[in-house]
């Protein structure tokens, strides 16, 4: 039986992961998990298949953390490259690369894209002004200065950036602005730099977007964030920074500057494929992928990244292919997920809550993390890890029902059938259900996977687990092996096809598990059309059987949830009863709501405050649709300073409370309170 879909090229990256810190489990579900289990189904399918990854080395945040330990940048991105790496091997990722952008290869690759725009004259230089550190003789990013916010006050803001109240603003604005690396108040000072003209390729990305979508079918996220981009207009984005740490602008009159990490980092596929190339002593092969147009490129990546290789990333590359050069390929599907968070609340490590892979791996084996991620994978929208359902999925779906299923088999192999596949005088409809199922299982598990629905896919592999307990059950071998011998031969034979087949669909997923699991068999997998068929002959040997699926006991999982967050609550500032007075809260009623445009979390509302109404700008649209607001009565900060968000003025504060799920519930107040009440 041939393959399910034509043979493919296919070209697989991942999210480069940013080496200033550990990798956590919201970044598995996000760009990696998904990828590799794609990537696996596709290599058994018999498909050509490169699947690319590697550190993020440049950019601002390395250096924060470089100076905040007295060390050079190259210090950091060297022990988490390494750190990273390891988590990754242990996981079970099957990267045919993990390389890193501090590699020369990736420099020499991003100063060939910058000449090749500068040649075409593509680029445009503009003087801005940017805050400067007289003490230390240095231009200051944005993440090195801080100051007050213009709009909320919020004291803690970036120079250009608002982290409270997402005001973007000029860093002129800025008020009080103090530098992070002195404390001492930055000068604003004349800089250059040079433009990437984003605004040029819009008319040609959004086509190029709606023709994808239309052939290959992208997830409405994504479309949604790109629509977002489109509407607002595409501005001249800058294509360098002044900056040490980076790659070095490859002009004359550049000294002090870099190319901006946003441009430079998504050529570090490129780059870690060149790599490859010299690796495997292959130095067309980099090209066959990049550049072949029969390659099928797919770009996994979480939400936050939708932006870079939707966008930036095949901009730079029409830029590209614009000059005459060898053609690039553009991606054919970026299947961005949403975020995992952390028993209901994202993931903070000053605050110690969630763990790292690294640390993971240190008390329980990859593949039930593996599970029961891809069985809650973020698809379409935010999910959480829950440790008892860690607990639970391990337990109840691969102790119980996959692993209770291959013991039982196999047991009944051994003591009845000289371990060996028995032979078959005859085959009941039952038998023949059974078989079916084989053939079809794997046909919707591979069109789930092929169109990037990959929680589907687990279940589906689950539900044939939970089908073939009920054959073997329905079948009641160990009556028949005393009353039929013949009719229990059927049962083992069709439950040990069952299990190959088992072993193969489950592979992406649980790879360690199943290698295991075919070597129990005294069988290799094949190729994934034929997987559904009947691969174990008659007489065929088995291997001794093991437990493959051990449980976790509550205890450990209890110990586990006992250091959520370090057992420490958050601290707290204490404030006094004038302090509380300040606050004026009183009740309105929402009488209108509409959703903002490019923003996933606010809502615009107008509420009724009885002697006014008012227009406030809320982050409640994951939890509220504008619709099931009309009408409710809720609490307000009233005296609040108007700010801005995404542009739009918001005259106050909602009241609202986290719940488990990590959503928001408004606090409501009876009917029969009327709006602009005092609350106290």
């Amino acid at each position: 039986m041939e393959s399910y879909v034509d043979r493919e090229k296919v070209l697989v990256t991942s999210a480069l992961p940013y080496a200033n810190g550990p990798i956590h489990l919201g970044h598995l579900s996000g760009a990696y998990l998904p990828a590799d289990i794609y990537v696996r189904y596709k290599r058994l399918n018999g498909d050509d298949v490169l699947y690319i990854c590697g550190s993020d080395e440049h950019g601002v945040p390395i250096t924060i953390t470089a100076d905040k330990e007295g060390v050079k940048p190259q210090v950091i991105i060297d022990r988490f490259h390494e750190i990273n790496k390891k988590a990754f091997d242990q996981f079970g990722m099957s990267f045919d690369i993990y390389s890193r952008t501090s590699i020369p290869e990736h420099h020499e690759t991003a100063k060939e894209f910058f000449t090749n725009y500068y040649n075409q004259k593509l680029l445009n230089e503009k003087k801005t002004f940017q805050f400067y550190d007289e003490k230390v003789k240095m231009f200051l990013p944005d993440r090195y200065v801080e100051g007050t916010c213009p709009r909320c006050k919020f004291e803690e803001a970036r120079s250009d950036e608002c982290e409270s109240c997402g005001s973007l603003y000029d860093p002129s604005e800025l008020l009080n602005p103090k530098s992070k690396i002195t404390g001492e108040t930055p000068k604003l000072k004349e800089t250059s730099h040079w433009y990437f003209p984003l605004g040029k390729y819009q008319e040609r990305l959004e086509k190029y977007i709606d023709e994808m979508n239309q052939k290959f079918g992208w997830k409405e996220n994504v479309l949604q964030y790109c629509r977002g981009w489109f509407k607002d207009g595409l501005k001249d984005r800058a294509y360098t920074r002044d900056l040490d740490w980076g790659v070095k602008v490859p002009l004359e009159n550049a000294e002090g500057k870099v190319l901006y990490v946003w441009f430079e980092a998504v050529l570090g596929y490129i780059s870690a494929t060149k790599e490859l190339s010299e690796k495997r002593v292959d130095p067309e092969l980099w090209k066959k992928y990049w550049q072949g147009p029969d390659t099928k490129y797919v770009a996994f990546i979480g939400k936050d990244n939708i932006v870079f290789h939707t966008i930036i990333f095949p901009a730079m590359l029409m830029a590209w292919n614009d000059s005459g050069n060898e053609q690039y390929v553009l991606p054919q599907n970026v299947p961005a997920n949403e975020f995992l968070n952390f028993e209901g609340k994202k993931f903070s490590k000053s605050r110690g809550w969630g763990i790292d892979v690294i640390d993971f791996m240190k008390l329980f084996p990859a593949d039930p993390l593996r599970y029961t991620l891809a069985a809650n994978l973020p698809e379409n929208k935010d999910t959480d890890f829950y440790w008892k359902e860690f607990q639970s999925r391990n337990n109840s779906e691969l102790a119980d029902i996959l692993g209770n299923f291959i013991n039982r088999t196999f047991i009944f192999a051994n003591k009845h059938f000289e371990n060996c596949v028995p032979e078959v005088t005859k085959l009941e409809n039952i038998d023949e259900e059974m078989l079916n199922q084989l053939v079809e299982a794997p046909k919707k598990i591979a069109s789930l996977l092929e169109r990037y629905k990959i929680k589907d896919a687990v279940f589906e592999m689950m539900s044939l687990a939970r089908k073939a307990n009920k054959y073997f059950n329905d079948s009641e071998p160990w009556i028949t092996v005393k009353r039929d011998k013949d009719k229990c031969a059927s049962t083992v034979f069709v439950s040990l096809q069952t299990i190959f087949t088992l072993a193969e669909i489950f592979y992406p997923v649980i790879p360690s598990s199943s290698e295991k699991l075919f070597k129990m068999l005294n069988a290799e997998p094949v190729e994934w059309g034929n997987c559904g068929m009947e691969n174990l002959k008659p007489g065929h040997k088995l291997n001794k059987a093991e437990i493959l699926f051990k449980k976790i006991d509550d205890e450990v999982i209890e110990d586990q949830k006992s250091k959520m967050g370090n057992g420490e609550e958050e601290q707290v500032e204490q404030i006094t009863i004038d302090d509380f007075s300040k606050v004026h809260l009183k009740s309105a009623k929402i009488i209108h709501a509409d959703r903002i445009k490019k923003s996933e979390k606010l809502l615009k509302l107008q509420i009724d405050l009885g002697t006014e109404k008012r227009q406030v700008v809320a982050g409640i649209a994951k939890s509220y649709s504008p619709d099931e607001l009309i009408g409710k009565r809720i609490i307000v900060v009233a005296n609040l300073q108007p700010a801005k968000l995404f542009g739009i003025e918001s005259q106050g504060m909602i009241l609202a409370v986290e719940n488990n799920e990590g959503g928001l519930n408004i606090l409501e107040t009876p009917e029969n309170i009327e709006p602009g009440t005092r609350v106290k």
